[in-house]
């Protein structure tokens, strides 16, 4: 099992900035080690489906979703088993609860079914 905790949600003006981060725990890094883990971000807004926003993994990189590429940024620290996704320039359109993702594996996952675990979300609110 894993584990997922976000942080650093908030109400943040539009054109501000905000970092969220994402621990994961769990016995089974000890047989697999978090670097095996595709890690993602969803955000889902009321009354909207939950999309994805950007994923990593260690050997083919970030993908980001357009809306956000050029504003987001995916980082990750595999010695702190940690994921950031710092937010710039964030609009009203980007408030939301938003969700950080895992699943073992070495391809890139860009839709929510293809992950199994998930944190409880955090909410994010951009507004003046």
């Amino acid at each position: 099992q894993v584990q997922l905790v976000e942080s650093g949600g908030g109400l943040v003006q539009p054109g501000g900035s905000l970092r969220l981060a994402c621990a994961a725990s769990g016995r089974t890094f000890s047989s697999y080690p978090f670097s095996s883990y595709v890690m993602g971000w969803f955000r889902q807004a009321p009354g909207k489906e939950r999309e994805f926003v950007a994923a990593n993994t260690w050997n083919t990189g970030t993908y980001y979703a357009d809306s956000v590429r050029g504003r987001f940024t995916f980082t990750r620290d595999n010695a702190k088993n940690t994921v950031y996704l710092q937010r710039n320039r964030l609009k009203p359109e980007d408030t939301a609860v938003y969700y950080c993702a895992a699943v073992r594996q070495f391809r890139i996952a860009m839709q929510p079914n293809e992950y199994t675990y998930w944190g409880q979300g955090t909410q994010v609110t951009v507004s003046s």
